[in-house]
């Protein structure tokens, strides 16, 4: 597929040492932890051509259902993306690893019928360019599919959250950020939620400051003539 030009580098995110943590610690999560569950929620029902922004280490790829024509899986940083080169070989539908970031996708305008964020807004340096990035290369009518862990319900969880991405949080973990609003940010970048639930991950044991999650579906709102 022809490529947009891109002017950010192509390794705009390297975080060699989160990288291998990450993909050990997301790997437990995922059997002990409920998240996989979670990733095959997130993905049933869709079809057509899918781009995938931050797709880490590819755990997703085993949970696209076989409507799916073609993945398009962008991952800036270069250890998650190896790695997930090697699950996309493994996945049972077409997946093509990319280099590239959120805020300058390097694929074409209204080329894919849904978009895929899965615990990665949370590390993006520019939500809203990002977010516009995603509407411009949706097809009108186009699904994002959203599962974001963010800002806390409770004050102290939250309080906790904030005081927690102005200081090491962010440097531990990979750029990570707690207390964003996910929900509201899809909004404000001009989607139309279709439904979403509110979830605990894990829902048993701790409350984490990554704990608070939401899972939905929203729409890039149709061309009216």
């Amino acid at each position: 597929m022809p490529l947009r030009s891109n002017k950010l580098p192509r390794d705009v995110v390297h975080h060699p040492m989160f990288a291998r943590f990450y993909a050990r610690f997301s790997v437990a999560a995922d059997l002990r932890g409920g998240v996989a569950a979670h990733r095959a929620e997130l993905l049933s029902g869709l079809s057509g051509r899918v781009i995938e922004i931050g797709a880490g280490n590819g755990l997703n790829f085993a949970h696209y259902p076989a409507t799916v024509s073609e993945v398009v899986a962008v991952e800036p940083e270069r250890t998650l993306r190896r790695l997930a080169a090697s699950a996309a070989m493994r996945a049972e539908v077409p997946v093509d690893v990319v280099p590239g970031a959120a805020e300058a996708l390097p694929v074409k305008s209204e080329a894919f019928d849904a978009a895929v964020v899965s615990l990665v807004l949370c590390t993006v340096r520019d939500v809203p360019r990002a977010l516009g990035e995603i509407r411009r290369v949706l097809r009108p009518g186009g699904e994002l599919r959203f599962f974001e862990h963010g800002v806390a319900r409770g004050r102290a969880m939250a309080a906790t959250q904030k005081a927690l991405d102005r200081t090491v949080w962010p440097l531990l973990c990979g750029g990570c950020h707690t207390a964003r609003d996910a929900l509201a940010a899809i909004e404000a970048a001009g989607f139309e939620i279709d439904e979403y639930r509110r979830l605990k991950v894990p829902e048993k044991g701790v409350t984490l400051p990554t704990s608070t999650c939401v899972l939905g579906t929203a729409r890039r709102p149709p061309v009216v003539d």
